[in-house]
């Protein structure tokens, strides 16, 4: 999957936290979503810059729980983010490893 379709199907799926997304979504849109917020506060825009965290908001929370499920873990495993430091560490190691086989949430996604 390439950055430009990443985007375009995390704003598509905006609040579908079912099915799985591969590892190259998740990462394609986190890098838009970190670049872009980066350019905004740079450039003093406070206030589009908060909003453009506010619009990304859910759609981080999606792609994040169908990457999860893409491994076969739950999506609740998302609030392990919660735990200072740890909980960030465990997530970035689990997003990092390659899709599960066919599992309760579907076939693998593609990407």
């Amino acid at each position: 999957m390439t950055f430009q379709e990443s985007i375009q199907v995390c704003f598509k799926k905006y609040a579908d936290f079912n099915g799985r997304a591969s590892r190259s979504e998740y990462w394609w849109f986190a890098l838009f979503a970190f670049l872009v917020s980066i350019l905004l506060s740079a450039s003093g825009a406070g206030l589009i810059s908060g909003l453009f965290s506010l619009a990304t908001l859910v759609p981080s929370l999606a792609v994040g729980v169908r990457r999860l499920h893409d491994l076969g873990k739950s999506g609740w495993f998302l609030l392990i983010a919660l735990i200072p430091l740890i909980g960030a560490l465990i997530l970035i190691y689990w997003f990092i490893q390659p899709s599960t086989d066919s599992n309760q949430f579907g076939e693998p996604a593609e990407g």
